[in-house]
Order: C-alpha cells, then structure tokens, then sequence
C-alpha cells in the first residue's frame, strides 16, 4: 500500500501535491485536474490528453460510422456553416 502524505492548504486556496506524489504520477507543472468535493473528501482527477494512437482509432471508428451511414465530407461541412451561421 502507499504511503499517504500530508499537505496544507494556503491563504491562497493552494495546495502543494507532495513530490513523491507527483513523481509517480508524472504530474508535471501546469497538468490540469478534474475537482470534486462531498463533506470532507477532497478529490483531484489529473487530465491528460488521449495518446495520439487512441484519438486515431476512434477517428478511425466515427469514419467508419459516417461511411456507413452516408454521411459525406461536404455533408458535415454543410452541417457546420449551418450551425455557425446561427451564431
């Protein structure tokens, strides 16, 4: 099991996420995380963009799934200059 660590939180509502924490999660400055509070648990969920393998495969799978449904290039084109035009 892991070791828990301790942090404190600042006047500035900061909270400092201890370096072996970080280290093994490879948390690097600036990650972004998903924040959730209920009584008194804390949680932070740490963002991290899909692996560009990942975003292909399902890019890959929504093509499959247009083609399949007939759904054209110039159809979603169309489909977009129609929703911005609304704005």
């Amino acid at each position: 099991m892991v070791k828990p660590a301790t942090t404190k939180l600042s006047s500035r509502g900061q909270v400092v996420i201890p370096e072996e924490i970080r280290t093994r999660l490879g948390l690097e400055p600036g990650a972004q995380f998903v924040v959730v509070g209920e009584g008194d648990v804390v949680v932070l969920k740490a963002l991290k963009p899909p692996k560009m393998a990942d975003f292909k495969a399902l890019l890959d799978k929504v093509r499959e799934s247009a083609e399949a449904a007939g759904i054209t290039e110039e159809d979603v084109e169309r489909a977009i200059r129609q929703v911005r035009s609304r704005k």
